[in-house]
């Protein structure tokens, strides 16, 4: 589909998404005036790629598509076809992702798609035939498999561009030049690989005709993808959201505001998944059973699906989950960052914060007081890109296990990036932010994480399993305090104090916070206090009460072990990993402490703080100054209307009077999902209208609505 088809969709009258949208509204001159001043901050973030850069682009994916041709008629002769099949052996190259969408940026990878026939195997033809052929290609430079992967992927530079390269092997014996990946009889007889492989393409091409608008779908997207990278929760591989997740989180809210600008439509982004009640989920469209008898999304049925934290459903079939690696941590740390950047567009749109706030980097490592550090080494930059890669695809595994070994009391923030040591070769580090979870009281006589027995149950059933290792490869973990971490993690090597630097603070009626040298954990701007008139409890990350018991010191002396048991001999060293936690006051209002918001139960039997990781929030008011406040508060009420009487009319349950939900968990139910009443116009008199207690939902919907069978 063309730009120009998908700028025509919002003229006509299509809906789009399960539900209508909240506002219809069109921008105001303001929304004019901060929507360039957003596009203008992305040019000078450097976000769009040059001209000659995009044409290098195109060349490369030429050279990949004749390349994949060769390949396929290689392993065809090899398997014995006669000439005939030979000639007619063919495979393709797709792009999906973000550079489908046309939202990369400069040096981003490209994620492709490579379509091959039924003979052409995974393992024996793409993972081995190919892979040597790229091998001994001087254009080609860190090529690194991952056969083992959720969705398997070969990554590799070709001629300095990043490659992304999937491989769906189709149930057919000639693959066709002009072949629609988009029916579904493609998945037809193929293996699940095959389905998460084509699902990128096909998920990225219903995106496109299921939004309003691409203009302002892209510039949005541009913008969210930079907010989450700055803000550290851009990674899939991580625990966090990757781009498709992104990409589907921005393309919900295009539906619900067609006719609104970016620079709206990243507020309300903030403004709907602060109130969002995961684990409802995030879809564009109803799930469809199909005619192949695939497996798709259903938390009802399947067990396994009603266990996902955050559940953001892929549009095309079979639709799945998208966001399956969120994990409780990483939950809580999203959370976090959508409600600061709420606050951050509320202040924006009183004029009392800018862009520069909102994209302001995380300081990861002043953050915390603990961390761990992964460091990994290699003989030799093939060995070092492969082994790089596969224990990057562990650390999540790591960090699932200390939530669980720790019945979730313990937090941990993966940094979604590795560092590298320049002074030594073929070194890299990833780290990992460790303290005890917000609301979570030390048990009578433990006050303690040994993590040491986890960090070793790693190393053996995860990262020893690979099966491309070498000598040589090899991994140390190890405990670093906040004061310890090394240089080489900083810009050009240097820790710089980053005195009188105003950050944001969520403190209500509160001056912003200046952070000194003497109090760097001050910088990070997500973690402040909230300290309300209303007199809500106040919450503040802390992880000054995470320390290490040097009581203990002899017994968490560094260790090193050697593996040589036919798995790989790797020196690890388990530096300090148990951790004391001490008791936490709940009735302490002092700055050094923290109030212990009420605990909600989720799964696992373990133990969240807050299903949202943040207190209640107030519903937004409209801009008081705009000319169309009374035409927007009759068509919000329209709305409302509307689409309580659409809720009913598919059976949708409808709770009591005021139409408010029920307590939040963190396992689907099969719940009612609510979104509150957008335009809160004021009136003439400064009274909000209608009155807070009166507002209600004016999109509800259950999961019984979201299934319908093909046909």
């Amino acid at each position: 589909m063309g730009n120009h088809d998908a700028l025509s969709n919002q003229d006509n009258g299509q809906r789009f998404g399960l539900t209508g949208p909240i506002s219809l509204a069109g921008p105001t001159e303001s929304d004019v005036i901060k929507t360039r001043e957003l596009e203008n901050y992305l040019q000078d973030a450097g976000l769009y790629e040059s001209q000659e850069e995009a044409v290098r682009r195109q060349e490369v994916l030429g050279s990949l598509g004749e390349i994949v041709k060769v390949w396929v008629k290689t392993v065809s002769k090899a398997k014995g076809f006669n000439e005939q099949l030979v000639d007619e052996a063919n495979a393709l190259i797709v792009t999906f992702g973000s550079y489908r969408l046309g939202v990369h940026g400069p040096g981003a990878d490209i994620d492709t798609l490579c379509v091959g026939p039924k003979y052409a195997t995974r393992q024996e033809d793409f993972f081995g035939e190919l892979h040597r052929m790229l091998s001994e290609m001087p254009q080609v430079t860190e090529l690194n498999p991952v056969p083992d992967a959720h969705v398997p992927v070969m990554r590799f530079k070709f001629s300095g561009v990043a490659i992304d390269l999937l491989y769906a092997q189709l149930a057919l014996l000639v693959i066709p030049e002009d072949l629609d990946i988009l029916q579904d009889s493609v998945l037809q007889g193929v293996d699940e690989q095959t389905v998460r492989s084509l699902n990128g393409f096909r998920v990225t091409d219903r995106i496109l005709r299921l939004i309003p608008s691409i203009q302002n779908f892209c510039t949005t997207l541009r913008c969210m993808r930079l907010w989450a990278k700055r803000r550290c929760v851009y990674s899939n591989v991580a625990g966090f959201l990757g781009g498709i997740n992104w990409t589907l989180l921005v393309a919900r809210i295009c539906q619900l505001y067609p006719n609104a600008l970016p620079n709206m439509l990243v507020s309300r982004f903030f403004k709907i998944y602060t109130q969002w009640h995961w684990p409802n989920p995030v879809m564009l469209c109803a799930i469809e059973a199909g005619s192949l008898g695939l497996q798709v999304w259903d938390p009802i049925r399947n067990k396994m699906d009603s266990l996902h934290l955050m559940p953001i459903i892929t549009p095309a079939y079979p639709s799945m989950n998208s966001s399956y690696s969120v994990s409780p941590s990483t939950k809580c740390i999203m959370l976090d960052e959508f409600q600061r950047g709420n606050d951050i567009c509320k202040a924006m749109e009183a004029n009392e914060a800018d862009w520069d706030t909102l994209f302001e980097s995380y300081a990861f490592f002043e953050a915390y007081k603990n961390y761990l550090q992964i460091d990994i080494t290699a003989e030799n930059d093939d060995d070092f890109t492969a082994w790089k890669g596969w224990v990057g695809s562990r650390i999540r595994q790591l960090m699932l296990k200390i939530e669980r070994h720790t019945s979730g009391k313990l937090l941990c923030h993966p940094h979604p990036g590795d560092f590298s040591d320049k002074s030594r070769g073929f070194h890299s580090s990833f780290f990992m932010g460790l303290q005890r979870r917000q609301g979570v009281r030390a048990n009578d006589g433990q006050r303690y994480f040994d993590i040491r027995g986890t960090i070793e149950e790693f190393k053996q059933a995860d990262v020893n399993r690979y099966t491309l290792w070498k000598p040589g490869m090899e991994i140390r973990v190890s405990h670093v305090n906040r004061g310890s971490i090394p240089n080489f993690v900083f810009p050009g090597g240097v820790r710089l104090l980053r005195t009188s630097k105003v950050t944001w603070g969520r403190r209500q009626g509160s001056e912003p916070t200046v952070s000194g040298a003497s109090e760097p954990h001050k910088l990070c701007k997500a973690k402040t206090d909230l300290d309300g008139s209303d007199g809500r409890q106040k919450r503040k990350r802390v992880d000054g009460n995470v320390e290490i018991d040097s009581r203990h010191a002899k017994s968490l002396r560094p260790c090193s072990e050697e593996f040589r048991e036919g798995s790989p001999s790797m020196s690890s060293s388990v530096n300090s990993c148990s951790i004391k936690c001490d008791s936490m006051d709940a009735n302490n209002n002092n700055s050094g402490k923290t109030g212990i918001p009420r605990d909600i139960p989720y799964q696992n039997d373990q133990t969240e703080s807050s299903s949202r990781c943040n207190p209640p929030i107030d519903s937004l008011p409209a801009a008081a100054n705009t000319s169309n406040s009374k035409e927007a508060e009759k068509l919000a009420l329209e709305k409302k209307i509307t689409a309580t009487k659409e809720g009913a009319s598919v059976g949708t349950p409808i709770n009591s009077s005021n139409g408010a939900a029920g307590p939040s968990n963190d396992s689907y139910n099969g719940g009612v999902e609510e979104l509150v009443d957008e335009f809160v116009a004021p009136s003439s008199n400064g009274t909000s209208f209608p009155p807070a207690a009166q507002r209600k939902p004016i999109i509800r919907f259950s999961f019984s609505t979201f299934v319908k069978a093909s046909g």
